[in-house]
């Protein structure tokens, strides 16, 4: 079973690397047979590619995002993007940093306004997408995707990448039109999270 542990913001364990490479370690204990050959192209990515941090790298590079929920949960953070014009969750470039877990918490952090988040690592998925508008070239963000755990009673406040931000129930995500990398990274991590719930009761 793989062993799973929470980081505060400021916690010393969370440093910094500008070493592809150093990426792969989040992602090589996800060993979902429905992901391999996704995981087999972020092992090229990391491996072969010196720009997989920047994100002017194309057609691919590396992204970090987080699965927030509350401290019970019961409920996930959505972000209605500016940019996107979609529910998405907190994330995004890595910018020259290989901890994407760093990545991801410092996101999840600027993008909610809450304060006291804790990540959780390693990941516990992974995603290819295409961020390119229509017609023109792809572009590939290649992210890595962990659980965030907000404290009790948090409440988001967002900033100029989100239109909207709110908790929404795990028993309502069907209204938010969400794909099914996303639908699969709320499962996993509920997962997850509940499992460190159980340990912590």
């Amino acid at each position: 079973m793989r062993e799973y542990k929470r980081f505060a913001v400021d916690d010393p364990a969370l440093v910094g690397t500008s070493e592809p490479r150093a990426a792969w370690h989040h992602v090589a204990p996800i060993q979902v047979p429905e992901l391999s050959d996704m995981r087999r192209k972020f092992f090229e990515l990391t491996a072969l590619e010196p720009g997989a941090l920047d994100r002017s790298t194309t057609p691919g590079h590396l992204t970090g995002s987080a699965v927030v929920f509350n401290a019970d949960a019961t409920e996930t953070l959505l972000l209605f993007h500016t940019k996107l014009q979609r529910w998405l969750q907190p994330g995004g470039h890595a910018d020259g940093e290989a901890n994407l877990a760093r990545v991801a918490l410092k996101e999840a952090t600027e993008e909610t306004g809450i304060k006291g988040l804790e990540i959780v690592d390693p990941a516990i998925d992974i995603d290819i997408h295409n961020v390119a508008p229509e017609g023109a070239d792809p572009i590939w963000h290649y992210d890595v995707r962990f659980v965030v755990m907000a404290p009790k009673g948090a409440q988001p406040v967002g900033n100029h990448e989100s239109q909207d931000i709110r908790w929404v129930s795990l028993d309502d995500l069907d209204e938010y039109d969400l794909d099914e990398g996303h639908h699969r990274m709320i499962t996993a991590g509920r997962a997850v999270a509940d499992l460190l719930l159980t340990e912590n009761a």
